[in-house]
């Protein structure tokens, strides 16, 4: 993994807060949204409260009291603390005395930077045009979404979706929209989250205060002399003389945001293999509470995933410990798949059954072999399709164990009791050898065999089981077959049963067979296979 460039020490310019977010409008952008339309749009997500919530996540009802600091300054609280009268760049000695319980985290540039990583991961699962944007390091995600509206049910619903995804990975975002990835950034840092049009980008940045231009404090003072507080002031000034006052600099993000001028940035490096680590805020004693860090590493996988078209069968979740080796937790899965809930349900599962050793420090996800997984259609009614069927899998793989539920592929054998093998997780795939053929009619068969064929009671030249007589419904089906396994034919009466589950006369073993098969039913009206070998009769099956 090639992490981003650490971000560097001091407090950060912050303008927006997340509670002071406005609600998204669309109407300006729906032109997006049209066939044949791509027009370029921005999704910017700032994170004002981003080196708090590596610590302590937002959106819990019972948050209590908590600030970032760095080097006894304040450079951001959660909606408990700014209610409580708590500012960024307020001294901590002054929060302090305002909430004497306070919890403060001292700020920590490498954990952001990590952090920043992760969340780039998982914006691939939305567009693979992803950037990291910042004024002394990444705090802002750039998302290209144009070309993906319609593979999400439009902007809105899309919009929808990265929100959710950030706050459940307890992240409280801040979007802004535009056709430039600079004036969406601005958007986001000045609260605005309106969606920008070309025509009216202009008019709306012009509302922004010029901090969200991450100025210097030189640079500021001279805005204030000239009674400078927005950039519309900016924009009404001649490019040149900017320009001479402030530096090339200043003029060009101005064109860059409103589009005169290409914005070339340089694009987030996915990493060829993924393998990210998680430093706990806290030890982590029970594994239940190991879930909600973990989540934040398997959206990151996700992201990854979609990026490459990949799946995938299998990943480890490595939790380590002070003293004693790692603990390795394997999270099987019955297809290729990168769909978070997926990932999720299985770990939940797993962790419920796991007991640690010691406290756990860090978590480490590691994903070695991706797959790359084809393109379906979807169908026409909204069809469901087989692959519904493996979370079922998974989930009962997680709780009984990987060997307590496995496939089964045919035998070229018409004895029932070889004509079945079961297959691992890795054979069920693809094709066996001696797999046969599956098409082919024939006489009905039951899903449900007995382990060991039980003998039934006979009484005057009638068929009976548990009490209740038998009619047959069909004529004998003969099968005789397996005289090349030289194995004894007969088998001790210990190993047979009747059907009172006790041992009863013998059977013929798997070897060379000689029975007549019927379908039968009783006054219930269970269908039921039975056979004769000539001295008894059997009850070999179970129809569903």
């Amino acid at each position: 993994m090639q992490p981003q460039p650490a971000v560097a020490r001091g407090a950060p310019r912050v303008l927006a807060t997340a509670g002071h977010c406005r609600t998204v409008r669309h109407a300006a952008v729906h032109a997006n949204t049209r066939a044949g339309a791509m027009t370029p749009l921005w999704l910017a997500l700032h994170f004002p409260r981003f080196a708090l919530e590596i610590f302590e996540p937002s959106g819990g009802p019972d948050d209590l009291p908590a600030a970032c600091v760095q080097q006894h300054v304040v450079v951001c609280a959660n909606e408990a603390a700014e209610a409580a009268g708590i500012y960024a760049g307020m001294r901590l000695s002054s929060a302090l005395g305002l909430v004497p319980d306070l919890a403060s985290h001292e700020r920590e540039p490498a954990r952001e930077t990590d952090a920043h990583f992760r969340l780039a991961c998982w914006a691939g699962g939305f567009s693979p045009h992803v950037s990291l944007s910042g004024f002394d390091g990444p705090d802002t995600l750039l998302v290209e979404i144009g070309g993906c509206l319609r593979l999400f049910d439009g902007l809105e619903n899309l919009c929808a979706l990265i929100r959710q995804g950030a706050i459940e990975q307890g992240y409280s975002p801040c979007l802004g929209l535009a056709p430039t990835p600079l004036a969406a950034e601005w958007l986001a840092r000045g609260g605005e989250e309106g969606a920008a049009g070309q025509a009216g980008l202009r008019d709306q940045l012009g509302r922004l205060p010029v901090g969200v231009l991450g100025l210097k404090q030189r640079e500021r003072d001279t805005l204030a002399a000239l009674g400078i507080e927005h950039l519309g002031g900016l924009f009404a000034l001649p490019s040149s003389g900017l320009a001479r006052r402030f530096g090339t600099r200043l003029p060009l993000q101005l064109a860059q945001a409103l589009g005169e001028v290409p914005d070339l940035r340089l694009p987030f490096a996915f990493p060829e293999h993924f393998e990210q680590k998680l430093e706990l805020p806290a030890k982590v004693s029970v594994s239940a509470m190991l879930l909600f860090a973990a989540r934040r590493l398997l959206a990151s996988l996700s992201g990854w995933l979609a990026t490459r078209a990949s799946g995938i069968n299998e990943c480890t979740l490595v939790m380590l410990h002070e003293d004693l080796p790692p603990s390795n937790l394997l999270l099987s899965f019955a297809g290729a798949t990168r769909d978070l809930s997926r990932m999720e349900r299985v770990l939940r599962e797993r962790l419920a059954n796991w007991t640690l050793p010691e406290a756990v420090t860090d978590l480490r996800l590691e994903a070695r072999d991706a797959v790359v997984i084809a393109g379906s259609t979807a169908g026409l009614f909204a069809q469901a399709g087989a692959h519904e069927l493996e979370p079922v899998i998974e989930r009962l793989r997680a709780r009984l164990g990987k060997e307590a539920v496995h496939g089964l592929a045919l035998n070229a054998d018409h004895r029932p009791e070889m004509a079945t093998r079961p297959l691992t997780q890795d054979q069920a795939g693809g094709k066996t050898q001696g797999q046969g053929k599956t098409n082919s009619p024939g006489p009905a068969r039951p899903l449900w065999l007995l382990p060991r064929p039980r003998r039934l009671r006979q009484h005057a030249g009638k068929l009976w089981h548990q009490g209740a007589e038998l009619q047959r419904l069909t004529g004998a089906e003969r099968i005789e077959s397996g005289w090349w396994n030289h194995i004894a034919g007969d088998v001790d009466a210990d190993d047979a049963i009747n059907e009172e589950g006790k041992p009863g006369s013998t059977v013929d073993d798997f070897a060379d067979v000689r029975r007549d098969y019927y379908v039968a039913v009783n006054d219930a009206g269970e269908w039921l296979w039975i056979f004769n070998d000539g001295r008894q009769w059997w009850l070999h099956g179970v129809f569903a």
